[in-house]
């Protein structure tokens, strides 16, 4: 009888704790708050400047990326622009993977070093001080298109800024490998950006 009521028992416990969930599950996004989220407002880690040059450039970048990535995360919601809604899809899949990978850096190389966020790295500035999500996060339909082509060419400047100095300050491959890219596709970006700026605004 004992055991009839501890399979009992399990049989309940299973059920309410529901079927598992897969590892590879995608994060639920849409109750974000996204106007808490003021990158404009970012500091410079203390003592960053005593850090090497390719850990600053690696934790500002995630920084930065990860501005981006949460300005992109409001398209979907607010732009009707089919061309605006698969820019936003490709930046936030690019910079997502480029977090994911220089974080496995900072992991290998940089292991139990402090933050070293350094907002006077090339463009940093430029990039970030505009970057108003609050109001992003008001607009809908044109007047967000036109916001956010705003806000996100500066904010790409900013990365190809950064990422040319690593060009030069860098010896390590892998870093200067993904500079290279981050200007040859942000770059792109923004061509295609001001040229929807300009239609839109006529």
């Amino acid at each position: 009888m004992k055991t009839l009521i501890l399979i009992a028992l399990f049989a309940i416990f299973n059920a309410c704790e529901g079927p598992p969930k897969p590892k590879n599950a995608e994060i639920d996004r849409s109750n974000v708050d996204h106007s808490a989220m003021d990158h404009s407002k970012m500091e410079s880690s203390p003592g960053m400047a005593n850090q090497p040059y390719d850990l600053q450039f690696i934790d500002t970048m995630i920084k930065h990326h990860q501005g981006a990535v949460d300005m992109a995360l409001l398209v979907k919601t607010r732009s009707r622009q089919p061309e605006l809604i698969e820019l936003a899809k490709s930046i936030i899949d690019d910079q997502t993977k480029e977090i994911a990978l220089m974080k496995k850096w900072r992991d290998s190389q940089f292991a139990g070093k402090p933050a070293a966020v350094n907002m006077d790295l090339a463009g940093m500035h430029d990039g970030m001080t505009g970057m108003d999500i609050a109001k992003l996060d008001s607009l809908k339909d044109r007047a967000f298109d036109m916001e956010f082509v705003r806000q996100m060419i500066p904010h790409h400047g900013g990365a190809v800024a950064m990422a040319k100095e690593a060009l030069q300050k860098s010896e390590n491959t892998e870093i200067k490998e993904l500079a290279t890219s981050i200007v040859r596709s942000q770059d792109a970006e923004i061509k295609k950006m001001r040229d929807w700026q300009s239609v839109w605004e006529k």
